[in-house]
């Protein structure tokens, strides 16, 4: 059978001239953005046919098999290329001009996380120094190659290193002497397949496109999950501020709220004095130095000191010189850098995988935690300087990030801060190359600088890090005024179940159950379909809904006029059925099901459908067995159905509701429709 000329030439194919390509139809020259699309149009229609490209006409050919041999195609490579790797990107374009700010960005930031690293890791982790070294320099380079943003820096978080130390004591306390070498191994192993499980389900959310997760979790829950930690960080950084941590390992307090009770009891009774005094004259003197620099700001020799790194520095020196040691100080000491035999190990060992099913829960939480606070960071970052996040790309890029900070034994997760990230800007960071400088000057002082801080007071550390408590609850007032105001109760209530639970029971308890309950309240909101009651307009033919426009009336005697306003799926017609009762009886008004019905039962229902786009297969068979055949028609019901478009129609043809209705149901305006219904009138 011959084909027609229509199936010989698709319908989509455009013959463009040189001339016409740059010239409308009445001689008005086109913009470039459209001559770029007609050529692209024409270059996809070849491509379908597998012929010639329009460089033919110059003594080229670009067949299917060899499309990426024009310049064209290399082009199109290269720039798929630098999407999956961005640093393909901005390498080759960097500018002179812009080393003098990378390079004083990544030394600042440098300054803050040597210190911080050592902190998360010792205090918050529970493991040894030098891993949260080498989580701060590690997962940053590998970020820095495949990262869309120009300015997150990828280092641990104290929220998550709490977490996986958490982990970390939970499978700890199994052990007879969980501080033992064998303590520490353990520790090690935990610590190296939560991080690794961390990085697979990055890079597996990335990968499925799954970048979609920071609209999910409402800000509710995160606030209170960010409050509850904030809580349970500075009730662990008390302990050793006030010296109870030879007590604690005696007592073992293993809940927050035990925890609390134990420091009430203690502190004051069998805490080290000295201790104490040296830890709040740094806490005070790291909240005095962050005030000055606020107070001269306009100075920037002195708004990029780093107080937490001067503090570091005199405290050490100030115990060296006193011998604070003696006093009952507990000093950072010798540390060695080969933490397990050496530095790099394949992570998937029986030694690490039997810890696999323990902690998987925690790696999900910190995954999905770290990814949310790494995309407000980027997002911020990326407003302020102009340029554009990929999701789905940071997934991948913080995925791998991890899996590689997972071969060194130890190594906790590391994720943007929005604090570091504001920094990096604030101080001249324009591209990656500040993380790279700042991750080559923290592997330099894994190796030469760890002596330097031999008589470094934990203490001063417990104070570097209560004072991130402050930053982690800066916002918290703010957010309770503002949902109390604006009476989002639910909001408040998310708030506060988030963050009882996490205190009493524990942070995955917390965030599960008010996942949980935001997904249902999602679910609840998205399952109603959402419809309007229709009403003419006098003296038009136009109708419109009429909560919303007074002057619209239903003066078609005993029809019902419902605009579906959303495409419908199997989520949303589950309870379609019972929805069109509820209008039918009591209208778009509120009502309780137990009142008696305020309208009659309509005898004609007729549906705009303008609205909706597509519907699935559920959505049609709902249609056809629940609404047209066992509820309307077996009612005598009439039936119309106006401004359906040809997607749905397609499914309604294909599911014989068409023949069930019959054609004359059909009809392209509710004005037609109501024609049929009263013809006398219209």
């Amino acid at each position: 059978m011959a084909l027609s000329k229509d199936r010989q030439r698709p319908s989509n194919l455009r013959t463009i001239s040189t001339a016409s390509s740059l010239m409308g139809v009445e001689g008005v020259m086109t913009p470039l953005s459209e001559q770029s699309e007609r050529e692209q149009l024409l270059e996809t229609d070849i491509e379908r046919l597998g012929g010639i490209s329009r460089d033919s006409q110059y003594g080229s050919t670009s067949g299917r098999g060899i499309g990426h041999k024009t310049p064209q195609g290399r082009k199109k490579l290269k720039k798929r290329v630098q999407y999956y790797i961005p640093s393909l990107s901005w390498i080759p374009k960097y500018s002179a001009s812009s080393i003098g700010g990378d390079m004083l960005a990544g030394l600042t930031i440098a300054s803050m996380l040597i210190p911080q690293s050592i902190s998360y890791a010792s205090s918050l982790a529970k493991l040894s120094p030098v891993t949260g070294l080498f989580s701060a320099s590690i997962p940053g380079i590998i970020y820095a190659f495949l990262g869309t943003s120009r300015h997150l820096n990828v280092a641990p978080e104290a929220a998550l290193s709490l977490l996986l130390g958490q982990a970390v004591d939970d499978i700890r306390h199994d052990l007879d002497d969980p501080h033992s070498d064998k303590g520490n191994a353990l520790g090690l192993a935990v610590a190296t397949i939560i991080t690794l499980q961390v990085g697979l389900l990055s890079f597996i959310f990335g990968f499925f496109r799954l970048g979609f997760l920071d609209v999910i979790l409402s800000r509710a829950l995160l606030r209170g999950f960010i409050a509850a930690m904030a809580v349970i960080i500075l009730i662990e950084q008390l302990i050793p501020m006030f010296g109870l941590v030879p007590m604690e390992r005696v007592l073992h307090p293993a809940t927050t709220v035990e925890k609390l009770v134990f420091l009430i009891e203690n502190m004051f009774t069998n805490g080290n004095l000295t201790t104490a005094v040296i830890s709040f004259v740094a806490l005070g003197s790291l909240i005095l130095l962050r005030a000055l620099k606020g107070c001269f700001k306009n100075y920037w020799f002195i708004y990029r000191i780093p107080e937490v790194l001067v503090v570091v520095v005199v405290s050490t020196i100030l115990s060296a010189e006193f011998h604070w040691d003696e006093k009952g100080v507990d000093i950072l000491g010798s540390i060695k850098v080969v933490t397990s035999g050496s530095f790099f190990q394949f992570p998937i060992r029986s030694s690490n995988m039997k810890y696999l099913r323990r902690t998987t829960s925690t790696a999900v939480v910190i995954a999905v935690v770290g990814y949310l606070d790494s995309m407000v960071a980027a997002k911020q970052a990326g407003s302020r300087f102009g340029y554009a996040i990929s999701p789905n790309r940071e997934l991948v890029a913080l995925g791998a990030a991890n899996i590689a900070g997972s071969l060194i034994p130890g190594t906790l997760p590391a994720f943007g801060s929005i604090t570091r990230t504001r920094i990096n800007g604030d101080v001249g960071g324009n591209t990656q190359m500040a993380s790279l400088v700042c991750s080559v000057v923290i592997l330099l002082a894994i190796f030469f600088l760890l002596p330097f801080l031999y008589y470094l007071p934990k203490c001063v550390l417990g104070s570097i890090i209560t004072l991130v408590v402050f930053s982690l609850l800066q916002e918290t007032p703010h957010d309770l005024i503002y949902y109390w105001r604006m009476s989002a109760w639910m909001d408040l209530l998310l708030v506060t179940l988030t963050f009882v639970l996490s205190i009493v029971w524990n942070v995955e308890v917390g965030i599960v159950v008010s996942l949980i309950i935001s997904l249902l309240l999602v679910v609840r909101r998205s399952s109603k379909t959402r419809m309007a009651i229709l009403g003419r307009i006098p003296g038009t033919d136009r109708w419109k809904p009429i909560n919303e426009n007074p002057e619209a009336e239903e003066d078609v005697s005993g029809a019902l006029i419902v605009r579906i306003r959303e495409s419908l799926d199997f989520a949303n017609t589950a309870q379609l059925k019972e929805r069109l009762r509820r209008l039918e009886l009591y209208g778009v008004d509120k009502s309780h099901p137990s009142e008696d019905p305020r309208r009659n039962q309509a005898a004609v229902l007729v549906f705009h459908m303008a609205d909706m786009d597509n519907c699935d297969a559920m959505s049609v068979l709902v249609f056809d067995h629940s609404i047209f055949t066992k509820s309307l028609q077996s009612r005598g019901v009439g039936i119309y159905i106006t401004h359906l478009r040809a997607g749905p129609l397609k499914a309604f043809e294909k599911a014989g509701i068409i023949k069930l209705l019959g054609a004359e149901a059909f009809q392209d305006s509710v004005a037609e429709a109501v024609a049929r219904i009263r013809p006398n009138q219209w």
